[in-house]
């Protein structure tokens, strides 16, 4: 229903924001990591923008918000995860950044996981299953994308992040970008060819 909410922060507190919108207050439940980018980025007089998710259910209505689309997107990646439901994804998006949880998931980290609130060790060994062949994870211009690729040489490091940088500034969030790599054997293309792949499974 809503795709993101934008207006003044109104009010905050832990694991909530309320934000004015044409003198509505919509309440958002968010994450840590959301939260201080709010205290980071915004004061009272100036507009904040939150990406949105809602949940429906029998006897409630609860609006969640995202400070980036990547944490959007993760959110919604952790809600296929059998038995993580919104409050526990959302303990996972506290604990972790999008681009944490991705290493965490590529390394197989599950004790680091299961510290998130309410996932424990069988939510976190579950996530690690789940989403290990769907997250990718970028660390200082060195793509991970997969075991292949965490093992290529600097030479393949480096085309695939010329490649990154490249769909970044066409516009690609990094979470559209690593899911796109990950599909792609860029053993043996240039980085323009890496790119010109990666475009032609954006279009499908």
């Amino acid at each position: 229903m809503f795709y993101y909410i934008s207006g003044i922060l109104a009010h905050r507190e832990a694991g909530l924001a309320v934000i004015d919108c044409g003198g509505v207050g919509y309440k958002l439940t968010v994450s840590q990591n959301t939260l201080a980018e709010l205290d980071r980025t915004a004061s009272r007089t100036d507009k904040v923008k939150l990406f949105t998710h809602m949940a429906v259910r029998e006897d409630d209505v609860e609006l969640f918000g995202f400070y980036t689309e990547e944490e959007l997107s993760t959110f919604k990646l952790l809600l296929t995860v059998s038995g993580v439901g919104p409050k526990a994804a959302m303990g996972v998006l506290s604990a972790f950044t999008p681009e944490g949880l991705a290493r965490a998931v590529t390394t197989e980290d599950t004790k680091a996981i299961s510290r998130a609130n309410g996932i424990g060790a069988k939510g976190a060994a579950r996530i690690v299953l789940e989403l290990k062949d769907k997250l990718s994870y970028v660390e200082s211009g060195e793509p991970i994308v997969s075991t292949k690729i965490a093992a290529a040489s600097p030479k393949s490091s480096s085309k695939l992040t010329e490649a990154a940088e490249a769909l970044a500034a066409l516009g690609y969030s990094r979470a559209e970008i690593n899911s796109v790599l990950a599909k792609i054997n860029t053993d043996k293309m240039e980085s323009g060819d890496i790119i010109r792949a990666a475009l032609a499974q954006f279009m499908k």
